[in-house]
């Protein structure tokens, strides 16, 4: 069940980023400013992105609250694939050979590093001392990676921006999860009176001002790599750090767990750079970066 819910989180995700991007294309007059916003508030496939955003919150709560960090993260790559899959069925985008073996790639090994890798344990309450050395930990990184990335080249500044965005989402992560966990235990209002739910907030809001700096000051080419591959490896580290999840004790396929992670962030990130760079129909085949990127 984790597995399934983590996948249709990816694709809830997936779906977000077509619809709402399909609907703010279709606009015929090209309005800017507030006439937008009041056009994308009156087209129901934008608001049935924000239905698959809610969606993929949900889902990937389920999955986190059932399974490991080590598991659901690493899964929500899959997104990437998703999309492809949307783009190419309903926008009918042509989609180049080299990305559909990247996203090939992507599933297989990813499904190497879940069955080999073992990834188990954890707990639902970690001690105070984790939590708080985990977060200034993620949060100094981020900080460091965004001020990195408020000056230098545009290929620097996305890069920086899109390895803080990730950074602070992993770090979201391990807030959804422990929120799931006093809503079980305290219910609905119980919720409120306790850390999770406010942290939750607060870093994901942050996490999003990031992302859309990330995306505003330089190629999407670039800053998506770094958000699909920091992600996950962030991930992985705070599952271990905070929640105690172990792999197994196995040499040979811890390595090979490894390995295919290894492999599966480098096919990720060929199909993020090799994907095409618009959702625009009528692009031409081949056409996959920005000039700057």
């Amino acid at each position: 069940m984790t597995i399934l819910f983590a996948l249709a989180a990816a694709f809830c995700n997936a779906l977000n980023v077509v619809t709402q991007h399909k609907a703010s294309i279709s606009d015929p007059g090209q309005t800017k400013g507030w006439q937008l916003v009041r056009y994308l508030a009156s087209n129901p496939l934008w608001l049935f992105g924000w239905l698959a955003l809610g969606g993929s919150f949900i889902f990937q709560a389920l999955a986190l609250h059932n399974g490991q960090m080590s598991v659901v993260q690493p899964l929500l790559v899959t997104e990437l694939v998703f999309a492809l899959v949307l783009r190419r069925l309903w926008i009918r985008q042509q989609i180049r050979d080299v990305t559909w073996w990247a996203a090939a790639v992507t599933c297989g090994t990813l499904a190497i590093f879940v069955a080999v890798s073992e990834p188990t344990g954890g707990h639902a309450q970690p001690t105070s001392s984790a939590w708080v050395g985990a977060t200034i930990a993620a949060g100094g990184a981020a900080a460091i990676l965004a001020l990195v990335g408020s000056r230098g080249s545009p290929v620097r500044r996305a890069a920086a921006m899109g390895a803080a965005t990730a950074v602070l989402w992993a770090l979201v992560a391990t807030f959804i999860k422990a929120m799931t966990d006093t809503l079980t235990q305290f219910g609905a209002l119980g919720m409120f009176a306790h850390w999770p739910v406010y942290a939750l907030i607060v870093v994901s809001i942050v996490a999003e001002v990031l992302e859309q700096t990330a995306l505003h000051v330089g190629p999407l080419s670039v800053s998506q790599p770094f958000l699909v591959i920091v992600d996950p490896i962030v991930s992985i580290v705070l599952s271990v750090w905070v929640f105690a999840e172990i792999f197994t004790e196995n040499a040979f396929r811890l390595s090979v767990g490894i390995i295919a992670f290894v492999v599966m962030c480098a096919a990720a990130a060929t199909l993020a750079r090799t994907a095409p760079a618009t959702m625009d129909g009528s692009e031409p085949r081949g056409a996959f970066d920005s000039p700057s990127g």
